[in-house]
């Protein structure tokens, strides 16, 4: 019985991710749950009481995966320099991914507390990364910068998904560019 609950469960987590994806948090509704899954509208709020509740546990579930990917190409790289390029390049090379398609659009969204701070431990995990790689670059705010240069990458992010005029691999090289050498190019 517990093997078939973890199973709808993770039915549910997946749907919402595809839901996620497609259309936003507007997307994600318990009856379009309940469709996507086979599930009775009513055998949804046995697994997630709210909207918030589903956000949640996609992101307990999802973003430290994500994060975990990107920490683990930012470890590869052999040099601080390296590790802001690998930051950037995982990020952006994970976009396509519905996991992370789902927690970009998590983020964009209206969050209950609880979500929110899970979101932002996931987050400042990242950005503690990759403030330690710019302290090795000689940023005198690292932290400061690290804030900064996820706003690149977010940028870069959204105009990927938005299916901008430039191919994601010209915003990738772009977005790289702009950490390493600022708007010098």
């Amino acid at each position: 019985m517990a093997e078939h609950r973890s199973m709808q469960r993770g039915a549910l987590l997946d749907a919402a991710r595809s839901l996620l994806s497609e259309g936003g948090t507007e997307a994600l509704t318990f009856p379009a749950l309940a469709e996507r899954t086979g599930l009775a509208r009513s055998s949804v709020y046995e697994y997630f009481r709210s909207r918030a509740a589903v956000v949640e546990e996609l992101c307990e579930v999802d973003f430290p995966v994500w994060a975990a990917e990107v920490s683990a190409a930012m470890e590869r790289a052999e040099s601080a320099e390296g590790k802001v390029e690998a930051y950037v390049r995982r990020q952006l090379a994970l976009v396509g991914d519905r996991r992370h398609r789902a927690v970009v659009a998590i983020s964009a969204a209206e969050l209950d507390a609880g979500a929110r701070e899970k979101i932002r431990a996931a987050h400042g995990g990242l950005v503690a990364m990759i403030g330690e790689a710019l302290s090795e670059l000689g940023h005198a705010e690292p932290r400061l910068a690290a804030m900064l240069l996820q706003g690149v990458v977010d940028a870069a992010v959204r105009r990927i998904e938005l299916g901008a005029a430039e191919d994601p691999s010209a915003i990738t090289e772009a977005a790289v560019t702009m950490a390493l050498r600022g708007v010098r190019g």
